[in-house]
């Protein structure tokens, strides 16, 4: 048993905030049904992708969901998904879905079927509009923010944060209506705009009222910590690592490791401030860089990394991906989250199971992503309680598509 067995949850989604929220409650023991049109939805080629071009983005984001193809076009198959969504039981009747339908895959509509019904909708802004993480970064200044300091560009990034952050947020959202409708409270819809998780963070970062209330604006700080000191720097062997001073303690064992006492306490003289306070190691983050640099220059990262580790520094080294797959034991199978994983039609890689440690439930194991409609046969018989005549009429019609399907095209 894990900690959300029985918990049954219905995705109709695409990009990344509500398939990382299903994979999420699947990664934690919930039977989670996706349904997708067939031939495959919005993400089906989303890379990046494995060499014969099958997408490893849905390998990653539908790990351990049940799949259903329906053509959504066709009265039938717009019925079939009502019926997965609005199935009964005390722990189903609950949608996560950023592709909202007014007048069918909608609360209104689909709450008339089930009046306790909870679903999850995700939308681009407040007003409806579309928006993904791309485009909500530069509407909110982000990029304005990041890139070398001597640059007036704007930067975006690789890592999509309020996708991310938004797909937790669904998460966290449906397990507390749940809890409500567990104490009596009935079903509701709960509405997030991922333009708004983001705007969220800002005003939690204290992003907004540094904005209002200090007339210089934030500006790029290349790879510095903001606020304190963190650089990264290159040492004698070519490769690069970031050395993090951003409390008291980690900012004295960096000097003491650096045998740079001396140095900064002459530097602090200099200045006439104490190096202790963040804040002052912000504002002369370049003159304790100029201290610094020619330490790394002089050193190779093997000559230092073992004291570094030793002492308790807060460190890193910059690395590729496949760099990171070959040197750091907490992406392997080392790190009992982790587990080699066959993926059928994209390879046999390394694949993470649910972070979180339940101490007294157990981790269910890192799960591979259904093919297209693999569970559609399933999930009709079991959910939607069809038999198996009706099924295979539904199949010979083209409502409904799957790996069944496939198997009697090429027996045919």
């Amino acid at each position: 048993m894990t900690i959300l067995t029985g918990m049954r949850v219905v995705e109709g989604s695409a990009f990344v905030a509500v398939p990382l929220a299903g994979m999420t409650l699947a990664q934690m023991g919930a039977e989670v049904i996706r349904f997708d049109r067939i031939g495959g939805g919005l993400d089906a080629g989303r890379w990046p992708l494995a060499p014969n071009g099958q997408s490893l983005f849905w390998a990653g984001m539908n790990k351990g969901k049940k799949s259903v193809a329906v053509d959504m076009k066709s009265d039938e198959g717009r019925e079939l998904i009502t019926q997965i969504v609005t199935a009964p039981g005390s722990d189903a009747g609950l949608f996560l879905t950023n592709l909202r339908v007014r007048g069918w895959m909608d609360y209104a509509t689909l709450s008339q079927f089930r009046n306790d019904l909870i679903m999850i909708t995700l939308t681009g802004d407040r007003h409806g509009r579309p928006q993904v993480d791309y485009t909500v970064n530069p509407a909110l200044g982000i990029p304005m923010m990041t890139g070398p300091e001597d640059s007036s560009e704007p930067v975006a990034h690789a890592l999509p944060a309020w996708d991310l952050i938004a797909g937790n947020m669904c998460v966290s959202a449906l397990l507390a209506a749940e809890r409500q409708r567990l104490r009596g409270f009935g079903g509701q819809e709960v509405e997030i705009a991922l333009k708004d998780v983001a705007a969220a963070a800002l005003g939690h970062l204290g992003m907004i009222g540094d904005a209002t209330v200090n007339s210089d604006g934030r500006g790029k700080a290349g790879n510095a910590l903001y606020g304190a000191y963190g650089q990264d720097f290159v040492c004698a062997d070519g490769r690069r690592v970031m050395v993090i001073g951003l409390t008291t303690r980690q900012w004295r064992g960096l000097v003491k490791a650096l045998d740079m006492n001396a140095a900064i306490q002459s530097l602090e003289a200099e200045l006439g401030v104490s190096l202790d306070d963040e804040g002052n190691r912000w504002r002369h983050r370049a003159r304790i860089t100029q201290v610094f640099k020619p330490w790394f220059e002089m050193r190779r990262v093997p000559d230092f990394a073992k004291a570094f580790n030793e002492k308790g520094l807060t460190w890193s080294e910059f690395r590729s991906v496949q760099g990171a797959l070959a040197e750091d034991a907490d992406l392997s199978e080392d790190n009992p989250m982790f587990s080699t994983v066959n993926h059928p039609g994209s390879g046999t890689y390394l694949t993470p199971a649910h972070p979180a440690t339940f101490h007294k439930t157990p981790r269910l194991s890192a799960q591979a992503a259904p093919a297209l409609g693999e569970h559609t046969e399933e999930i009709l018989a079991e959910v939607v309680g069809l038999g198996s005549g009706t099924i295979g009429a539904l199949f010979d019609k083209g409502v409904v598509d799957g790996p069944r399907a496939e198997r009697r095209q090429s027996a045919a």
